[in-house]
């Protein structure tokens, strides 16, 4: 196919060259200096959408992606598709699908999980909202970037499925810090804790795959100095996406609000910024009752 993608950050570059590499033809558009292995770099939004057969986006949010949008749908052709991989809010997307839809395009949100990681390894997981139609078109590229792609609903139900996975995400990993800083008070090991707790009922993939505390489970940010895989700056971005959908659907979500004022604390008020999520370990360890 040949593809436009705008956005070639820590995501989008490694995803835009997954595709360039299984030979499809991508011209690329980043306003920052990106690594353009294999795509052809253009000099504008627009210059990447002429004649695409499907535009990728990945984007910072949704005021930013309204306004890439409205400069690609008038250069593509009709029965092109605008695919959007970035994590933004559900009313954004919705609107730029009705625009593209009104323009005869195709329209799809398709946020992922799986990190810097999975992008350069080919091994996201997309969450899409759009037709049936579009999603078929594009569920090729998907097998390249990623490993899974599950066709969530109409407009709008990837960024759903994004934000509510990671309310639960924000949620856990804090429950998961919480249990091991008490685990410390109460004099029990680390890794005693991890062995019950991984085959036991509070079992999740906070302590599992992506344990918080350094040298217990499988490898994981903690072993590396709390280095982002997935940076707290991010988390909270998702978590008040939550709350702001949560607001709009007047759904009571307290354990999600609660995440998200931690984590604002954390980012905003305390060293969070640039680390990783789990770095909510050593910040509550660090605590006594009732610090906060």
């Amino acid at each position: 196919m040949k593809i436009g993608f705008i956005g070639l950050g820590n995501m989008g570059g490694p995803m835009a060259r997954n595709l360039a590499a299984a030979g499809h033809q991508v011209s690329g558009f980043d306003p920052v200096a990106a690594d353009m292995d294999g795509i052809r770099p253009v000099t504008s939004a627009a210059d990447a959408a002429e004649g695409a057969d499907v535009v990728i986006t990945m984007l910072p949010n949704g005021q930013i992606l309204r306004s890439v949008a409205a400069q690609v749908i008038p250069a593509m052709r009709p029965g092109a598709v605008l695919c959007d991989c970035s994590t933004v809010d559900v009313d954004s997307a919705r609107a730029v699908a009705a625009d593209a839809a009104a323009a005869g395009l195709g329209a799809l949100d398709a946020p992922v999980s799986g990190g810097t990681g999975g992008a350069a390894a080919g091994t996201l997981t997309f969450m899409v909202g759009g037709t049936p139609e579009a999603f078929a078109q594009v569920q090729p590229l998907f097998d390249i970037m990623g490993q899974k792609a599950v066709h969530c609903g109409a407009a709008g139900a990837g960024q759903a499925a994004k934000i509510c996975n990671n309310m639960i995400l924000g949620v856990t990993m804090i429950a998961t810090c919480e249990a091991f800083a008490l685990a410390d008070k109460l004099g029990l090991d680390r890794q005693k804790m991890f062995d019950v707790v991984s085959t036991s009922s509070g079992y999740s993939w906070s302590m599992n795959a992506y344990c918080p505390a350094p040298g217990v489970g499988p490898q994981s940010p903690a072993d590396n100095g709390y280095k982002p895989g997935f940076a707290a700056e991010l988390m909270l971005k998702d978590l008040r996406l939550s709350q702001q959908a949560a607001d709009g659907a007047d759904a009571d979500t307290p354990m999600g609000e609660l995440a998200t004022r931690l984590y604002g604390r954390f980012v905003e008020n305390e060293d969070g910024r640039g680390r990783d999520f789990s770095a909510m370990l050593p910040r509550l360890a660090a605590r006594g009752r009732g610090e906060g």
